[in-house]
């Protein structure tokens, strides 16, 4: 039986996944009405907002040693947020909730090999794993004449981000506490994307408060909640087991694609999903399994 703790954690995990799902849902209908840059910048910083009280309390835990590395771990993070973010927020632009969800969580796939350049073994299960779910994002991405939407890359290029930051923030967590890797990483993205907003993005404050209540989700549950419950419960669980459980937010997307958006995936595409969640699944469970059998 798992220790309390790690059931909260699994719980914490459980909850940010299915923020996640749904914010997809909440970006989507964001894109009516602003830019992906403009709308980025607006709902990271109301995070931040969210996360300054408790960032910035005197009672918060302080950073561990070697807190210049620990400041520039959080620096770090907040970069890799704000590529993956920027990345998948253009794509969604150009594709459904559903797929966007499920590319997205090829991030699950990506963390083992990403740790080999950490000199992490990869093994047999990863492989396999990997296998499914290309096989999965082929089905759902390519179209019966060979093309693929440019929305689609866009959120695959985006997913390489997410996972890098994954390993960080597992890096991160122990050592700094989580509101003030929260606020410092959420800032970060919020102002790089205001920067790209005002360079290339025309928007007006009317814009934005017609989006109001997808920036409203985005921004206080899918960044100020969702990121800072990933923060806390990856104080007990380690990057692989964390992934298992957030793999779980491209089901989340599909289902409040078709509840809100009434989005239908055609069966070659659903058939591309049911692969990419096993080998999303696979390449972490079995992982798990051999560990807990040693």
């Amino acid at each position: 039986m798992l220790p309390t703790r790690v059931l909260k954690s699994d719980s914490l995990l459980l909850l940010t996944a299915a923020i996640w799902g749904f914010a997809f849902v909440a970006q989507r209908l964001g894109m009516e009405h602003l830019g992906p840059f403009i709308f980025n910048a607006v709902r990271f910083a109301l995070g931040a907002v969210a996360m300054a009280p408790f960032a910035l309390n005197r009672g918060t835990t302080p950073p561990e040693n070697g807190s210049r590395m620990v400041f520039a771990g959080s620096i770090t993070a907040g970069l890799f947020l704000f590529l993956g973010a920027s990345l998948q927020q253009i794509g969604i632009v150009f594709t459904t909730a559903g797929k966007a969800g499920f590319i997205t969580g090829l991030y699950v796939v990506l963390v083992p090999f990403i740790g080999v350049i950490l000199k992490q073994t990869i093994s047999l299960a990863h492989w396999i794993g990997a296998l499914l779910a290309a096989i999965g994002l082929y089905f759902l991405t390519v179209t019966g004449s060979l093309t693929v939407v440019k929305g689609d890359l866009f959120v695959l290029f985006s997913a390489f981000f997410f996972a890098g930051h994954l390993h960080i923030i597992g890096w991160l967590s122990p050592k700094m506490a989580s509101s003030r890797i929260a606020l410092v990483q959420f800032t970060i993205v919020s102002l790089l994307s205001f920067i790209a907003a005002l360079a290339i993005e025309t928007f007006t404050v009317a814009d934005i408060l017609d989006a109001a209540i997808p920036i409203l989700y985005g921004g206080l549950m899918s960044v100020g909640v969702a990121y800072t419950l990933q923060v806390v419960a990856q104080k007990e669980a380690p990057p692989t087991h964390a992934a298992i459980i957030l793999s779980l937010e491209a089901v989340f997307a599909v289902l409040g694609g078709w509840l809100i958006l009434s989005e239908v995936l055609a069966l070659r595409s659903l058939f591309g999903c049911a692969l990419m969640l096993a080998g999303m699944l696979v390449s972490q469970t079995a992982v798990r399994l051999r560990k807990k059998l040693q």
